[in-house]
């Protein structure tokens, strides 16, 4: 991968934040000194200075120094964070990547400089291990920068790039979406328990089973429902199962709580 030579600030290093500091530098983009993290508690960081990365509580300082700035706190954080960071904005040098759900490009652009550009991302928990489903939009950068703020997240998992008013929809299909997987894990595993197995096998089973069934859809290239068919025999003990599930509302529980996790996700954020 061709490296990038300019200079990232993560204000926020959280999970988010962290993960994607990591997965930079372990992909080879960048070399950990390049990156600034900054957080009001900044012990929680010591060990990211034994590896290189720089530590800053002073957002505006880091800002300065910086090209690409990342702003990875949550959107109710989001409003200070700007004011702080608002007076250091060079429009004809900084890149602004927000990773806050529900917050438009228009709206960061509003509380920082006009037309600096801003481009959103949408990574999931996932993105700890490098396996995210992240999002990317933007309303007014160029090209060449939303296609590095692609390169950067792919270091840490799969991108795709969408149009801004599909956002809120990713935030709910992507990273809402890891909690509805895990949970549908967990019940087939209490599932498995009650059939006879100890807690830890069905957990194992129910895991691994489910990896597969993901796997086989992304190295197969197929549709759900062609995997499907190839275990549904007639009068079988798979169909009877799915119906029994579908009866009960399988598909259209998982279909409602993603829309309404998409509506949710659009009003995380206040503008004053």
């Amino acid at each position: 991968m061709e490296k990038f030579t300019g200079k990232i600030a993560i204000l926020g290093s959280g999970n988010i934040g962290i993960s994607l500091a990591k997965g930079l530098v372990k992909a080879d983009y960048v070399m950990a000194d390049q990156i600034s993290l900054t957080r009001r508690n900044l012990s929680k960081l010591d060990q990211f200075a034994d590896q290189g990365f720089l530590l800053s509580a002073d957002n505006a300082a880091v800002v300065a120094a910086s090209d690409m700035i990342v702003l990875a706190v949550l959107p109710q954080q989001l409003n200070q964070l700007m004011e702080q960071i608002a007076g250091v904005i060079d429009v004809n040098r900084h890149v602004v990547i927000s990773v806050a759900s529900g917050v438009s490009c228009a709206d960061i652009r509003s509380k920082l400089t006009d037309g600096v550009e801003v481009i959103r991302a949408m990574p999931n928990t996932a993105i700890a291990i490098g396996q995210s489903m992240t999002c990317v939009a933007t309303d007014n950068a160029a090209p060449a920068h939303v296609d590095e703020v692609v390169r950067m997240f792919e270091t840490v998992g799969a991108v795709v790039k969408i149009n801004e008013d599909l956002m809120t929809a990713a935030t709910a299909l992507c990273a809402c979406g890891i909690a509805f997987f895990l949970r549908a894990i967990r019940a087939a595993s209490q599932g498995g328990v009650e059939i006879g197995f100890h807690a830890d096998e069905a957990l194992k089973m129910a895991v691994q089973t489910a990896k597969g069934a993901a796997d086989l859809l992304l190295l197969m290239q197929s549709h759900p429902e062609q995997e499907i068919d190839k275990v549904t025999s007639p009068k079988g003990c798979t169909i009877a199962g799915l119906n029994e599930m579908e009866h009960n509302g399988f598909s259209s529980s998982l279909i409602k709580g993603i829309k309404l996790s998409a509506i949710k996700a659009g009003a995380l954020y206040t503008k004053e």
